[in-house]
């Protein structure tokens, strides 16, 4: 009987050792800690209509992304009484008189592409398709699921990534 007990703790304490090394391992292995936060300005940009009528502004990377980053994208909607700027992130429903007008959003490892569209042709509200200015921030997506972090949220996202009006690129 002593054995058997004996036997059984040792087998316990194999299971646990190994099992604690694997997930130690397994974590070490998709952790993140060469990816850092960027933010880069379009200003004053005007989308374009393309031939199938689709209101876009596409740009490239300087450099291309890490498979990990994801990119958020905020547009300026103003500003305040002092100057500083008023950013709402993308996607965006505003609810205009002459319908709703969407800003939406993808990316890839090496480009980005926002779009203008909705319920009207874009194009009958040039104030919200011509000189517009958009923050693109790339983040880390592993620090992303903070859940303390509010991704819409310009200003927390800026906190949270330490990201500084002086480092902000043009892209």
């Amino acid at each position: 009987m002593k054995k058997i007990f004996s036997l059984a703790i040792i087998g316990l304490l194999t299971f646990t050792v190994v099992g604690c090394t694997r997930t130690t391992e397994t974590v070490a292995q998709v952790q993140d800690n060469d990816t850092y936060s960027t933010a880069y300005d379009l200003n004053n940009v005007s989308f374009a209509k393309d031939s199938n009528g689709n209101y876009t502004i596409g740009r490239n990377f300087n450099n291309p992304l890490v498979e990990s980053d994801v990119v958020l994208i905020f547009r300026k909607s103003g500003t305040t009484n002092n100057g500083s700027p008023v950013w709402q992130s993308i996607p965006r429903t505003l609810y205009l008189t002459q319908g709703e007008l969407d800003y939406d959003y993808d990316f890839s490892k090496v480009d980005i592409l926002i779009r203008a569209g909705g319920t009207f042709d874009p194009g009958l509200a040039p104030t919200y398709i011509n000189n517009q200015t958009f923050r693109v921030v790339v983040v880390p997506a592993s620090t992303g699921k903070n859940a303390n972090l509010d991704l819409t949220d310009y200003a927390s996202v800026a906190k949270f990534y330490n990201i500084k009006e002086s480092n902000i690129k043009s892209l």
